[in-house]
């Protein structure tokens, strides 16, 4: 069972069209010449409901969409969007209807920064994964290649031209936390330790299983559960960051999208619920708590702004 239905080779023709006269929009506006291996500094969304989506956001967390397919040599064959919250950029979209494709394709993938695409490749190579679209350069953003895991879980990989954006402490709205739901914990640990350079790790022990945090030291990045569905491939997951949940959830049928879990208390800390939108992309929301600083960096809040 796949909520987030995956065909990772179109994906590759949405985004990786193999052509360096194509651009993108760098993931952050303000250059920072900072790389950040292992830091998830991006969110793309492919939907084949792009105005249903948008109204879905918008409406939801705020969300605000910007086309700049002509403006970045994309044209209006792939129609590519960027999200803002606040003014500040936090992902895209892509138009899923304008790849002339029957294929369902839509969900949500986060983009892993790396400081060498070309050794990550040959670390997801030697371990097993797959590479659905080798490295292009999009002279704005940077490198950008599609894997799976050795489990089939889907990560786009960037080293990004101009620098990862800063750590912040995310508000109301924002991205806050990206994980994987993997079969094997132990497995995924050793994978995506390699992959991201991560230097330490955290367990958290909850009511029925183990939580894994990767990252540096003071900087937690992804964490790691085993798979709570069963019939689901593994796959990752993004959280947004909401004050409350419930007025959200209230919301989400009637702005097209679906409540795929209610909300309930989570073993890590808050509130958690799952949602899909208008083309059944799947996304988590989460309540956190800024002081307790257990899925953020500490020294984030100093970036706040």
């Amino acid at each position: 069972m796949r909520i987030w239905s995956v065909v990772p080779a179109l994906f590759a023709v949405a985004l990786l069209p193999g052509c360096t006269s194509v651009n993108l929009p760098p993931v952050s506006e303000t250059p920072t010449s900072l790389s950040l291996p292992g830091k998830i500094v991006w969110h793309d969304l492919i939907t084949d409901t792009p105005e249903a989506s948008q109204l879905f956001y918008s409406e939801l967390f705020g969300w605000e969409f910007e086309e700049v397919g002509r403006k970045y040599g994309l044209g209006d064959d792939i129609n590519y969007s960027v999200i803002r919250h606040n003014g500040r950029l936090i992902g895209g979209m892509v138009n899923e209807n304008k790849l002339q494709r029957s294929e369902e394709i839509s969900q949500w993938i986060p983009l892993m920064s790396v400081s060498d695409i070309y050794a990550a490749i040959v670390k997801v190579e030697l371990a097993g994964g797959a590479i659905y679209s080798r490295p292009v350069e999009f002279s704005d953003r940077g490198w950008l290649a599609l894997i799976a895991d050795p489990q089939g879980a889907i990560l786009a990989l960037v080293q990004t031209a101009a620098g990862d954006p800063i750590d912040r402490t995310p508000r109301v709205g924002d991205f806050l936390w990206t994980e994987v739901w993997t079969n094997d914990v132990a497995a995924a640990t050793d994978f995506y330790g390699s992959l991201g350079n991560y230097s330490a790790e955290t367990e958290v022990l909850t009511d029925d299983s183990t939580y894994r945090i990767l990252g540096e030291k003071n900087k937690p990045r992804i964490g790691l559960i085993k798979n709570p569905i069963q019939e689901l491939d593994p796959v990752w997951v993004s959280y947004i960051r909401v004050e409350d949940p419930d007025p959200i959830l209230a919301r989400v049928a009637e702005l097209g999208g679906q409540v795929l879990l209610k909300a309930r208390e989570r073993g890590i800390g808050g509130e958690v619920a799952l949602i899909a939108g208008p083309s059944g992309a799947a996304i988590a929301l989460q309540t956190w708590d800024p002081s307790k600083r257990v899925l953020v960096p500490k020294e984030a809040a100093a970036n706040e702004d």
